[in-house]
């Protein structure tokens, strides 16, 4: 038996991956008003369906739930049909796609939330850094705390939104408990000083997120469900006082679950360091393990081939590179991303990067 790489066949569940590349999921601040999805946003995702599977930028499972500008949500019909065009033209191009469902907490701005409301948190504590609102950077506020009989709203939130994304026509979700937002607020230490019972152990932490997890699973199986999380990463003003112990629990206790998979972000994308053992994390799991962070071709090859991974998620490369599934299996040149670019904006720097013409592969 041959030695899977980045182009083997997978299967996640009870879907086949064409490849083992994922489309990362990247925030891009391009939705229409009412954070609605968009024609361009469909040509974006339907350049990049050569890639095994697409994680979507991350989405807003209520208003509540919101952190930035002009990112879309899934929790109004309006937006349901924003993003059923762009699983019509992903699926259109034999590629398959996942919507990764967020709720940001402390890292919003009453600016951005219904009734110039507080952000809330697992606790009152105030993140370092800003916010972004629609009026530029605005230092994060102290959240509010959310009181227990709370906790079963927020829960209802994404068992509403997994609901609305199955009606978009997605093949899947990904349950976004990374990155500093609301879950992951909740699983890591330095965010979460609670005393009743989602605070302290690693077991009580971790009860929101498998709350939520049941709650999703009422529509979709299992197998169509992925975690993301990010045990070291230090952005939107996280810590944890033992990552490897705490994430080897958590990562231990999606085992009976049978999910599609769990999706790490290995370091702290702030420094670009890794401290953890992320071999030690891989070998607590029992399913597929998608590896985040910094990879490129010939590093994504090696984790593949050692069986530190199963698929290896890309960001920036797949931004500047709607080919980049052709351009490494052929060895190509790959686009320069424009970093100007990134974050909000109209076509320029989304769906003009070019494909490559097959008389410069012909030279090559």
């Amino acid at each position: 038996m041959s030695t899977p790489d980045l182009f083997t066949a997978v299967e996640i569940g009870d879907l086949q991956l064409k490849n083992r590349m994922v489309m990362a999921p990247m925030t891009r601040n391009r939705a229409a008003e009412g954070n609605v999805p968009q024609d361009m946003n469909a040509m974006y995702y339907r350049q990049r369906a050569s890639a095994g599977l697409i994680i979507t930028e991350a989405s807003q499972v209520s208003a509540e739930g919101i952190g930035y500008p002009a990112t879309p949500g899934i929790h109004n019909e309006e937006q349901v049909a924003g993003w059923r065009k762009v699983t019509n033209a992903v699926h259109e191009e034999g590629g398959r796609i996942f919507l990764q469902l967020w709720y940001c907490g402390r890292i919003s701005h009453p600016d951005l939330l219904p009734d110039n409301q507080t952000p809330v948190a697992p606790s009152a504590i105030q993140p370092e850094g800003e916010a972004v609102t629609f009026e530029g950077m605005k230092p994060f506020i102290t959240p509010r705390a959310l009181q227990t009989d709370e906790i079963a709203g927020i829960v209802d939130q994404y068992r509403q939104a997994a609901a609305l994304a199955k009606q978009a026509g997605f093949d899947g979700v990904e349950v976004h408990a990374a990155n500093g937002y609301l879950l992951d607020q909740f699983l890591r230490d330095g965010s979460n000083q609670r005393t009743d019972e989602y605070g302290g152990n690693p077991e009580n932490r971790m009860r929101l997120l498998n709350a939520v997890l049941d709650a999703v699973c009422e529509t979709w199986p299992a197998n169509r469900v992925g975690v993301r999380f990010s045990p070291e990463n230090s952005f939107n003003s996280m810590s944890d006082s033992n990552p490897l112990e705490h994430f080897t629990y958590f990562i231990s206790q999606l085992n009976g679950r049978g999910l599609a998979y769990l999706h790490v972000l290995e370091g702290d994308m702030m420094t670009q360091s890794r401290q953890l053992s992320y071999r030690a994390l891989r070998d607590a799991y029992s399913g597929i393990y998608i590896a985040n962070c910094g990879y490129d071709k010939d590093r994504g090859q090696a984790s593949i081939a050692n069986g530190d991974s199963d698929l290896i998620a890309y960001g920036v490369p797949f931004l500047a590179n709607p080919d980049l599934v052709y351009r490494y299996q052929n060895n190509l040149e790959l686009n320069e991303a424009n970093q100007d670019t990134f974050y909000g904006g109209d076509e320029t720097g989304y769906t003009d990067y070019p494909f490559i013409e097959e008389s410069e592969v012909r030279l090559a």
